[in-house]
């Protein structure tokens, strides 16, 4: 387990490397960020942000989306992976929030993860982001990032991840770190080419040290 002063360290780095990191899924409302979420799985933040404008400009409100046929929002959405399913769940998401929530997203996470294709990940962005609420979504890169710097196990489900993240760091600052881990880890320690060698937590990382054995590594 880290020390305190190894979290703190990971936390320091990170503020510094992206003071200003968000949520990249582009949306107006509590509505748009749920259904954009939703159709994030196994998809790209660019691609989604690729076919919303689209399918929002369309059905800009959960009663157009519940009341739209399934083909017309497969359509719309259809460069993305499991688009049918996802049409589905959009949809029955949609007349969800008609019939038991007047058409507003509801503001909790027993309402949220009731509503189909939310899960547990897409009710903490939700939370996080559209209501302020602390939450500490795990994302694959979360995920990788949090086990390669050796704060949760390898074999730690997502779960247990999001437990010890929520253990390991103080609740005000839940919601960046999750957009900061996540940037660290679409845009440094990446999945298949991670910038080792330029990595100030480089020391600490069970991947880096694995990647970089018998490189040497610059010094400034």
């Amino acid at each position: 387990m880290l020390r305190v002063a190894e979290i703190d360290r990971i936390e320091r780095t990170l503020e510094e490397m992206f003071p200003d990191a968000f949520c990249e899924l582009i949306h107006q409302n509590p509505f748009e960020l749920v259904v954009a979420v939703a159709l994030s799985a196994q998809a790209t933040d660019v691609l989604v942000n690729q076919v919303t404008p689209g399918l929002f400009a369309a059905y800009p409100t959960p009663s157009d989306l519940a009341t739209a046929p399934v083909a017309a929002i497969e359509e719309k959405i259809k460069r993305l992976g499991l688009y049918r399913n996802k049409a589905k769940n959009i949809k029955a998401l949609a007349e969800r929030l008609i019939t038991l929530h007047e058409g507003e997203v509801p503001t909790d996470r027993v309402g949220l993860e009731a509503l189909p294709g939310v899960g547990r990940k897409t009710a903490n962005v939700v939370l996080s982001v559209a209501f302020d609420v602390p939450a500490f979504a795990v994302d694959t890169h979360v995920e990788r990032v949090s086990k390669r710097l050796g704060i949760c196990r390898w074999k730690d489900n997502v779960t247990q991840v999001e437990a010890t993240l929520m253990k390991r760091f103080k609740r005000e600052r839940w919601s960046k770190l999750h957009h900061q881990f996540i940037f660290f880890g679409r845009y440094h320690c990446k999945a298949q080419r991670p910038n080792c060698l330029e990595c100030p937590l480089l020391d600490m990382c069970r991947e880096g040290k694995k990647r970089t054995k018998g490189t040497t590594i610059p010094v400034d």
